[in-house]
């Protein structure tokens, strides 16, 4: 993975909470030799992809599909992809959702085989997108109140590979982030389902 050493976290969190999100996204490209975006399509994810494609139109855009999204949200992936020109790289398992339908299901996360199936349709395909494009800087759309884990953290944190994760939103509300939707005309799609989470407050693993 691509690293950026030397970085005082609590030093640019202090110094980036009055900034807007275009002012924090400016200023992690400006270092960043290689940023990505992923993203799952998932509400709101259409905000942190205009805000840095608006910095850097061409920044590579990790999708790792789980093959387990609604149709609701294809179709907005679609939509969103074609609107902002994104520079998509797409992402899946290495098992179609058919063949593991078969041979593994979907298991309730009470169920012991939920963790290899998380690994197969989320963390496998994960790992490979970072292994392949490296990347020093990744933006998140995560935000603060979203669960325990991502109340710990704040706008700028530190991967444990290294990799500097941005979150230009992450003290924004629903409720601003509709205000911003609507001032850029931008469609949400709140039709979403993740078989890694079942629950909104549940993390996957990616991030922790």
């Amino acid at each position: 993975m691509g690293k950026v050493m030397g970085i005082n976290i609590v030093e640019i969190n202090e110094t980036l909470k009055t900034k807007s999100p275009a002012e924090i996204i400016a200023w992690a490209i400006s270092f960043g030799k290689n940023p990505v975006i992923t993203t799952n399509f998932r509400p709101y994810e259409v905000a942190i992809l205009k805000a840095v494609t608006d910095v850097q139109k061409d920044i590579k855009v990790i999708w790792c599909d789980t093959g387990y999204n609604t149709v609701q949200t294809y179709k907005h992936a679609e939509e969103i992809s074609k609107k902002l020109n994104l520079n998509i790289h797409l992402y899946t398992p290495k098992q179609t959702a058919a063949h593991r339908n078969v041979v593994l299901g979907v298991p309730s996360i009470e169920d012991p085989k939920h963790v290899v199936f998380t690994a197969q349709v989320k963390l496998e395909p994960f790992t490979r997108a970072m292994k392949e494009h490296q990347p020093d800087v990744w933006f998140t759309n995560l935000r603060k109140g979203q669960t325990a884990f991502r109340n710990s953290i704040d706008i700028v944190s530190q991967s444990k590979d290294g990799i500097i994760k941005v979150s230009p939103f992450y003290n924004w509300t629903d409720a601003a982030l509709d205000a911003y939707l609507e001032a850029e005309n931008l469609p949400n799609e709140f039709t979403y389902f993740d078989p890694t989470k079942v629950e909104s407050n549940r993390e996957c693993g990616l991030h922790i």
